[in-house]
């Protein structure tokens, strides 16, 4: 049986490669493009859906993630 999970990935370049983590689960990759993080940590999620037991995937599914732009001012130095 499949069933389909959102998640949340953020990729943020860091140095010369891109980082790419899910922070529901607390799962990086990174790959010398956006497009190779973003399918480096697919790969990686879909290898920890393959091993995790069902009370891991229920209790860490659970988390509330809120994903919010924030504003602010800095002063100038």
């Amino acid at each position: 049986m499949s069933r389909i999970v959102h998640l949340t990935a953020v990729i943020a370049r860091e140095d010369d490669v891109y980082v790419a983590s899910c922070p529901q689960l607390s799962i990086a990759s990174d790959g010398d493009t956006v497009d190779e993080a973003r399918a480096m940590l697919i790969d990686a999620l879909q290898g920890w859906f393959d091993i995790a037991s069902e009370t891991e995937i229920r209790e860490s599914l659970a988390a509330e993630i809120i994903v919010e732009p924030l504003d602010l001012v800095v002063e100038d130095r």
